[in-house]
C-alpha cells in the first residue's frame, strides 16, 4: 500500500471514531478481538517510556453488570452533587460486550524531571502530573481508535477517576486503591451508522508559526459555552452547529465564536481568570442552583 493509501485508511479510523452510548443488544466477542484492541493502548507514547497504566477489560457479563451498577451509582452522584452537568444514564452499559478499564499507577511519577533545587519542587510536580495524565490520555485514545478500527465502538467515561467510584471499582475489580481509574471505554456494536459531534472549525484551532490572537476563545464565549450551550454540543450529532436546526435561537451573538476561524476579532487577549467552578448561570444549568 502507498503512503498516500495508509494515510487515508489512518484518518479513516480517526475521523470514525465516535463516543455513543447505543448499542446492539445480545452481542458478544471473543478475547482475541479485545487483546488486539488493548494492543494498541501498549503502543502509545509515555513519559520516559514508562507506560503508567494497566487494563482491566470487563469481559463477563455476571461482572459487567456490577461495574454497570458502579457506574449507576456514579451517575446518581452526578445528579445530587454536580447539579447542572448534562450527565446521561448509565443504563446503556447493558448492552456492551466489555467494559475497559484503564488504571494510572502513579508510582512511576517518580521517573519524570525532579527538582533538585527547592524552589522548582512546584514546577517539577506540576510538570511530572501533566506527563503522567497525558501519557494515559495517549493510552485511551489508542485504545478508543483500535475500537474503531475493529468495526466496534465506545466512549470515553471520564467517571471512575473520583475517589468515591474508584473506591467501590477498586473493591470490586482487585486493584490498589491508591491507583485510579482514568478512563473507562464501554465497547459494543454501533446500534446504526453514527453522526459526528460538533468540532471546532481547523482554521479555529491550528495557528501557524505563532498564536494567532484572533482565534484566541474569550473569557464569555467559555462561560457561555458552560452556562448555555454545552449540553447540546455534547450530544447532538452534528459536526457543524450551523446543520442545527434551532442554530440561530441556540447561538445568538455567538454564532461567528463557535463556527468561524476568527472567534476573537479583536485580536485582544485577557488576563488570567478563576474558572475552577462555574461564573453564570444560564437557561441550561439553572438546575446547579436548585436545593
Amino acid at each position: 500500500m502507498t503512503v498516500e493509501g495508509k494515510t487515508s485508511d489512518f484518518r479513516n479510523v480517526v475521523e470514525s471514531r465516535r463516543s455513543t452510548r447505543k448499542f446492539i443488544k445480545g452481542k458478544e466477542i471473543g478475547r482475541d478481538v479485545l487483546e488486539r484492541i488493548v494492543a494498541c493502548g501498549r503502543w502509545a507514547p509515555s513519559g520516559a517510556n514508562v507506560q503508567c497504566w494497566d487494563c482491566i477489560v470487563v469481559h463477563e457479563p455476571a461482572m459487567r453488570e456490577e461495574v454497570r451498577q458502579v457506574f449507576l451509582r456514579q451517575a446518581q452522584r452526578l445528579r445530587d452533587h454536580a447539579k447542572g452537568f448534562p450527565a446521561v444514564s448509565k443504563n446503556y452499559l447493558s448492552n456492551t460486550v466489555a467494559i475497559i478499564i484503564v488504571i494510572g499507577d502513579p508510582r512511576w511519577k517518580v521517573c519524570f524531571p525532579q527538582a533538585t533545587s527547592p524552589e522548582w519542587n512546584e514546577e517539577y510536580q506540576d510538570n511530572n502530573e501533566a506527563i503522567f495524565l497525558c501519557s494515559l490520555g495517549a493510552a485511551i485514545q489508542n485504545i478508543q481508535l483500535g475500537v474503531t478500527a475493529e468495526g466496534l465502538t465506545s466512549a470515553w467515561l471520564s467517571g471512575g477517576g473520583e475517589d468515591a467510584t474508584n473506591r467501590e471499582l477498586s473493591a470490586l475489580l482487585g486493584y490498589p486503591e491508591w491507583m485510579k481509574a482514568y478512563g473507562t471505554i464501554p465497547v459494543g456494536f454501533p446500534v446504526a451508522e453514527q453522526d459526528r459531534r460538533y468540532r471546532r472549525p481547523l482554521g479555529q484551532l491550528c495557528h501557524w508559526d505563532r498564536y494567532e490572537p484572533r482565534q484566541y476563545r474569550t473569557h464569555e464565549q467559555i462561560d457561555f459555552y458552560e452556562s448555555t450551550l454545552r449540553p447540546f454540543s455534547m450530544y447532538r450529532d452534528d459536526e457543524d452547529m450551523r446543520a442545527w436546526p434551532d442554530f440561530t435561537d441556540k447561538l445568538g451573538d455567538w454564532a461567528d465564536a463557535f463556527t468561524t476561524a476568527d472567534p476573537n476579532p479583536s485580536g485582544k487577549l485577557e488576563d488570567e481568570a478563576d474558572f475552577s467552578k462555574p461564573r453564570t448561570v444560564g437557561k441550561a444549568t439553572k438546575a446547579r442552583n436548585r436545593s
